[in-house]
């Protein structure tokens, strides 16, 4: 089958116990009168939901596509990837995702054959690694989005352990064995001593719930409470709240997730970029499999400042958002009604449009809906639509060397 042009894709619902009811729902033109939870929506060809392609013969899965027309990734692309190699996503955060990090693409290389030859099942609730692929994220907020990213410096987290009088005991752990010895103190604790050091924060948090504020972690220590706590229980999530740094970006401003630093999207709506993989380790706020171990073997413990990206303005109406990865570029566009624009990449991208509608070669295109674009296809856009239009496009570095 040889496929020319551009494609109308349909990506796939995540129904994600976390997620919100709404912005998905609104934004794909579907009902969900049931309230049925819409966490994420996904756009590429990840094994767990693969988008389809609208083509002559009927919806194909974009993965069957590209598997058929390896021409339409590139030379370049099929050759150093040998596949799509990112995930595009929409994500609506209604109650707080686990504490993350993922690996890098060595360890992953090295973990995920280990696994295999041990004989652990791939869909095992144990197994850490699920494939051999690194998984770099940037993200974009669409509307004000919370988040923990990477670890406070060692003075804040002692002043935490200075203010919460229950912690005051591990302040000698800190003292001699700096934030890595006092995380793993914490990650390793029996759950009667987790217990002991959280309950009392608890009982503060709950006589004064009424007066807390989301620029502060215990806020979100709160929400962390009431979401995991059962009797005898707090999670040990809670800890990080207070170690990382919690961030607030306001909608078009963005942030990347490098392998190892320790991340938890508390709350908002986003675009998300990533490479095609699904490896996770996690540190908390879940219920899923924590891995101490993995965990500390994988985890940036350097204090960080989080860099916001703005987005740097490279056209009259777009925005770029750089990365230091060859797997995926991410780019905003806004246009007025009546403007149009042309644009040619060597790499394969897809393109989703948020709000107003697009006529994209030829065909119409309103927000919600989304198009696969061939490597080395021309893409001429025109606002069709009497409001902005603005839409996301993914595509893949033209350096495959960064």
């Amino acid at each position: 089958m040889k496929l020319e042009g551009i494609y109308k894709l349909q990506g796939v619902v995540q129904h994600y116990q976390w997620g919100g009811t709404d912005f998905l729902p609104n934004l794909l033109l579907e009902s969900n009168k049931e309230g049925k939870p819409w966490a994420e929506y996904w756009l590429g060809v990840h094994p767990k939901g693969t988008a389809m392609v609208a083509t002559e013969q009927g919806p194909q899965s974009l993965a069957e596509v590209l598997r058929g027309n390896p021409a339409l990734l590139g030379e370049k692309v099929a050759r150093v990837f040998g596949e799509l190699p990112f995930l595009f996503k929409i994500l609506d955060v209604k109650e707080m995702l686990s504490i993350q990090l993922h690996p890098t693409r060595e360890v992953a290389e090295e973990r995920f054959a280990k696994e295999e030859a041990a004989g652990i099942p791939l869909l095992a609730d144990h197994r850490n690694y699920k494939d051999k692929n690194h998984k770099p994220e940037v993200m974009v907020a669409l509307t004000d989005f919370w988040l923990l990213h990477g670890f406070q410096t060692k003075a804040v987290i002692e002043q935490s352990l200075q203010e919460i009088s229950a912690w005051a005991d591990l302040a000698s752990v800190l003292t001699n064995k700096g934030v890595p010895g006092l995380y793993e103190r914490v990650m390793t604790a029996t759950e009667e001593e987790v217990f002991s050091w959280l309950d009392p924060l608890y009982q503060n948090l709950k006589e004064r719930q009424g007066a807390l504020v989301p620029s502060h972690p215990d806020y979100w220590a709160w929400q962390a409470f009431l979401q995991y706590s059962t009797a005898g229980h707090h999670d040990r999530g809670v800890f990080s709240i207070y170690w990382f740094n919690l961030v607030h970006l306001v909608a078009g401003e963005g942030i990347f997730q490098a392998a190892g630093i320790p991340h938890a999207y508390l709350r908002g709506v986003n675009v998300e970029l990533m490479a095609n993989s699904d490896n996770v380790l996690r540190g908390g706020l879940t219920p899923k499999h924590i891995d101490v171990p993995e965990l500390l073997d994988n985890i940036n413990f350097s204090a960080v400042s989080p860099q916001i990206l703005r987005g740097e303005v490279s056209d009259h109406n777009v925005l770029d958002y750089p990365v230091p990865v060859p797997d995926f570029t991410l780019k905003q566009y806004q246009m007025l009604p009546g403007e149009t624009f042309s644009t040619s990449e060597e790499g394969p991208r897809i393109l989703l449009i948020l709000n107003g509608e697009a006529n994209l070669n030829g065909q119409d295109y309103r927000g919600g809906e989304a198009a696969f674009i061939p490597a080395n296809q021309k893409l001429s856009c025109e606002n069709k639509g009497e409001q902005n239009l603005r839409f996301f496009v993914a595509g893949v570095s033209q350096d495959m060397n960064i």
